[in-house]
């Protein structure tokens, strides 16, 4: 079997099975195997295109589970594709963490930012209290100041 060209039943693709038994179809690829969801070969294996659904491809090959060596072979390609869907989402959340992180340090920068303008503000609002104090202060001994020019005046 090894090198020969199989073709699959309602597909236009061609396979070629290699020394370690993983099936490449015509466009290079290697095969992944999935499981049939629904319909009447429920749980049924295949040989199916790693990029399904995003591209218009119909690679199709059912799993032959009857030669005990292929039924190995298939177990193990199936733990290779799981292996490479667990990189994939792994690299998928090492993606996302970067960007949480990225946006953390951003939010901290805005806080550190806030903080400042906060303490600014206080500082800002204590030369306020004081400069009330002082004019207040300026109000009472005008008024004082009056009142003695005024009983002065009057005597």
């Amino acid at each position: 079997m090894a090198g020969k060209r199989q073709s699959s039943s309602g597909s236009s693709s061609s396979f070629v099975r290699e020394e370690n038994q993983k099936i490449r179809y015509s466009y290079g690829n290697f095969a992944v195997v999935r499981s049939v969801k629904k319909g009447a070969n429920i749980g049924m294996k295949f040989y199916g295109c790693p990029l399904w659904p995003d591209t218009q491809c119909e690679m199709f090959r059912w799993v032959n589970q009857s030669n005990p060596m292929e039924d190995l072979q298939y177990h193990v390609l199936e733990k290779e594709t799981r292996i490479s869907e667990l990189e994939y989402e792994q690299q998928c959340k090492e993606d996302k963490i970067k960007r949480l992180q990225l946006k953390k340090d951003n939010l901290e920068e805005n806080v550190q930012e806030m903080k400042n303008e906060v303490y600014a503000m206080q500082e800002e609002m204590m030369n306020c209290s004081r400069n009330e104090k002082n004019l207040s202060m300026a109000l009472v001994f005008s008024w004082i100041f009056f009142v003695v020019v005024l009983i002065y005046v009057k005597f």
